[in-house]
C-alpha cells in the first residue's frame, strides 16, 4: 500500500465472519486511514474477524488490516 492509498476513499465491512460482514454491508469512509482508525479504535474487536477493507479495486482482510494500521506510513495519530 502506498502513502496515497491511506488518503483514498474506502469501504469497510465489519462482522464476526466474512459472510456476516458482507451481509451487513459496508460503511464508506472519506479515507482508508479513517476506516482503519474506526476498525481498530472504535469497532468491537469481534467485528474484526470478518473485516474487509476495499480501496478502489484492492481488498484487504485479516492480518493485512492490522499491518496497515501499524505501518509507519499510517498518517493519523493512534490511540495510546
Amino acid at each position: 500500500m502506498t502513502h496515497s492509498d491511506y488518503h483514498a476513499r474506502a469501504e469497510l465491512h465489519l462482522g464476526r465472519d466474512r459472510k456476516t460482514a458482507l451481509a451487513q454491508g459496508g460503511r464508506d469512509f472519506s479515507t482508508a486511514a479513517k476506516a482503519l482508525r474506526f476498525a481498530f479504535e472504535e469497532a468491537a474487536p469481534v467485528s474484526l474477524r470478518g473485516a474487509q477493507l476495499r480501496i478502489g479495486e484492492r481488498l484487504y482482510a485479516g492480518d493485512q488490516l492490522a499491518a496497515l494500521y501499524r505501518d509507519r506510513r499510517y498518517p493519523l495519530r493512534r490511540k495510546a
